[in-house]
């Protein structure tokens, strides 16, 4: 790490670690900030449109239709960020086949980031963000995985620090602190979450989620637990009443940026940039997660009119909803479900076949897999505005 590109920094302080490496440890927050009128414009935009995001939440006739595939879209891409390839379709085959494609075999990493997620959001009702369940959230997110540390689900024990792939220490972009400084930054932390603060509360997770990223407590897994960090946050101080606000899809979409401003916090303390930033990833995130709400709300009305007209079955209106929670089906994989006989099912998924709702995708006469592709199309284009619906 170049000392130099930290001359100006206001957000915290180089010490040189035990092994004569420089390293950034950041101040306490919370940190002076300079407030304008774009500033203020920004704060209540984002407030605005996360309010309506938060109303749509209460009123959504089948809202737990949407957890499962937001959830799932945020895995994907918050590992996309970290450098993983599997798409939503190959962690929906994954989850409902045990299906892994040779060129996929990160997608176990995208399944535990799941886990995590959804562990954490049941957590909080007998647990606040804390130290302590940012190490459940790691232990999970690590399980098994082949970069997976020798202790997951504890803070590291030794140096780490950021630069491009395969760099050593001392070409480090950016360094954390060592070892003594990072628990005394992370206590720090913990205090600052459960304060009471003056700060509108997506400004404070703005600074939140730079400090935990400057701190860089794990030895790996540090970036998805960060982000995974914003939406227990959102549920746990009652700004959403389902989690269905994700910010690694702007995070993503703005890479470069995202690293960026979150670097030049440290060396030049421009917390202005860094939170504006994410405060219009929570306005454009927020129209996106509407947007995408309303439209699978919409599909799932209109499966529900073309079965009624062609008589079908409850079973297959129930089918229709299992579709939502994963849009990728086998009869073997959905009789269970379902509780029905293999025959039955495989019955009921052919009549959705005929109603253009799955398709087969296999060519297989055996072990057969369907896909209901609309679904996956709402959750995967990049911009859901721009999605037409069509039967």
């Amino acid at each position: 790490m170049q000392p130099a590109s930290f001359r100006k920094a206001k957000s915290g302080k180089l010490i040189k670690g035990s092994h004569g490496f420089w390293a950034f440890v950041p101040n306490r927050l919370p940190p002076i900030i300079d407030l304008t009128w774009e500033f203020a414009n920004q704060i209540s935009e984002s407030d605005r449109q996360l309010s309506q995001l938060a109303g749509a939440a209460r009123t959504l006739p089948n809202p737990h239709l949407l957890i499962n595939p937001f959830t799932r879209r945020e895995a994907v891409l918050s590992s996309r960020i970290e450098g993983t390839v599997a798409s939503l379709s190959d962690l929906m085959s994954f989850e409902a086949l045990g299906v892994v494609r040779s060129d996929r075999a990160d997608v176990g990493e995208v399944a535990n980031y799941v886990t995590a997620l959804e562990y954490g959001l049941k957590r909080l009702d007998q647990l606040p963000v804390s130290l302590r369940l940012m190490r459940e959230l790691h232990e999970r997110l690590m399980a098994g995985t082949s970069n997976s540390p020798t202790t997951p689900g504890e803070f590291r024990h030794s140096q780490n620090w950021i630069g491009p792939p395969g760099c050593l220490l001392k070409d480090a972009t950016y360094v954390p602190p060592p070892e003594p400084e990072m628990k005394a930054a992370l206590s720090d932390l913990e205090r600052y979450i459960h304060a009471k603060s003056n700060l509108p509360p997506l400004v404070r997770m703005a600074i939140i989620h730079y400090q935990f990223e400057a701190i860089h407590p794990f030895l790996d897994g540090n970036g998805r637990i960060g982000r995974l960090l914003i939406t227990l946050l959102l549920c746990a101080e009652k700004l959403l009443p389902q989690p269905l606000l994700y910010l690694s899809a702007f995070f993503e979409r703005h890479r470069s940026d995202y690293y960026r401003l979150l670097l030049e916090v440290s060396q030049n303390g421009n917390w202005t940039e860094w939170i504006l930033f994410f405060l219009r990833g929570v306005a454009e995130q927020s129209i996106d997660a509407l947007n995408r709400a309303n439209q699978l709300q919409q599909l799932a009305a209109e499966y529900r009119d073309l079965l009624h007209k062609k008589r079908a079955s409850s079973t297959a209106l129930k089918l229709v909803e299992v579709l939502f929670k994963n849009p990728v089906v086998s009869p073997t994989s959905t009789k269970s479900v379902l509780n029905l006989t293999y025959v039955s099912v495989q019955k009921n998924i052919e009549k959705l076949v005929e109603a253009g709702i799955l398709r087969e995708v296999t060519g297989r006469k055996r072990d057969r897999i369907y896909v209901a592709q609309q679904i996956i199309d709402i959750l995967e284009k990049q911009d859901a505005r721009q999605l037409r619906l069509k039967l």
